[in-house]
């Protein structure tokens, strides 16, 4: 490759300019929105492509790792169709009749024995399962993978090889993220499930994203 091809001449957009990774589904490129060190809540704005503020966490608990978004890829009617069809229920919640996805990227959150505290970054992440969230009323799962190449969860390739407390503190995360004083969660995790059910995720979430922008 050429000096002059071997770079991008302008910064591409998160979501649209990022390619989905280099073996995916089980490899993903994860572009991070917010690192366990921080307490307020960062999201992508679709349009610039830049990070804006999203609300400052009101509660003590941080997300417990690295949480971002997997680029290409769109939460839509292909995502939906999969919504509770793989993996153990948390939760005797009904789903809602008619359900739709939440028209995001895919959620994705990274495990990484390093502390890394900066974001907008890409991680070369290996997808090793996943949970099944309702946020809202919509769908809005959420991917869990490990730092490729990490020196103590790289060889992971189930949630089972992880200490059940992380995932238990991933899920309790998520089950309160959005709490507010006075009100009910709109957010509750129904269940996980592991890598071969995660790929059907990313890969509908591909085909979503290319319906919607490719077509």
């Amino acid at each position: 490759m050429s000096p002059a091809a071997s770079f991008e001449p302008y910064r591409p957009h998160p979501w649209h300019g990022l390619p989905l990774g280099p073996a995916a589904p089980e490899v993903v490129n994860a572009f991070i929105e917010i690192t366990p060190f921080d307490v307020v809540k960062y999201e992508l704005d679709k349009p610039s492509g830049f990070l804006r503020i999203d609300r400052p966490q009101r509660l003590s608990s941080t997300p417990p790792t690295l949480y971002g978004f997997i680029p290409r890829t769109l939460c839509g009617g292909r995502v939906a169709k999969l919504f509770g069809s793989g993996g153990t229920a948390h939760s005797a919640a009904e789903l809602p009749e008619n359900l739709e996805a939440d028209g995001d990227p895919l959620d994705i959150c990274v495990y990484s024995e390093r502390p890394v505290n900066r974001q907008e970054i890409i991680v070369e992440s290996r997808v090793i399962g996943g949970l099944t969230m309702l946020d809202g009323g919509t769908a809005d799962d959420k991917i869990i993978a490990v730092m490729k190449d990490d020196a103590i969860w790289g060889d992971a390739k189930t949630l089972e090889d992880l200490p059940p407390s992380l995932v238990e503190r991933l899920i309790h995360y998520f089950s309160t993220y959005k709490m507010r004083p006075g009100h009910a969660s709109k957010a509750a995790v129904l269940g996980s499930y592991g890598p071969r059910h995660a790929h059907r995720v990313i890969a509908e979430a591909s085909a979503d994203y290319a319906a919607a922008f490719q077509a």
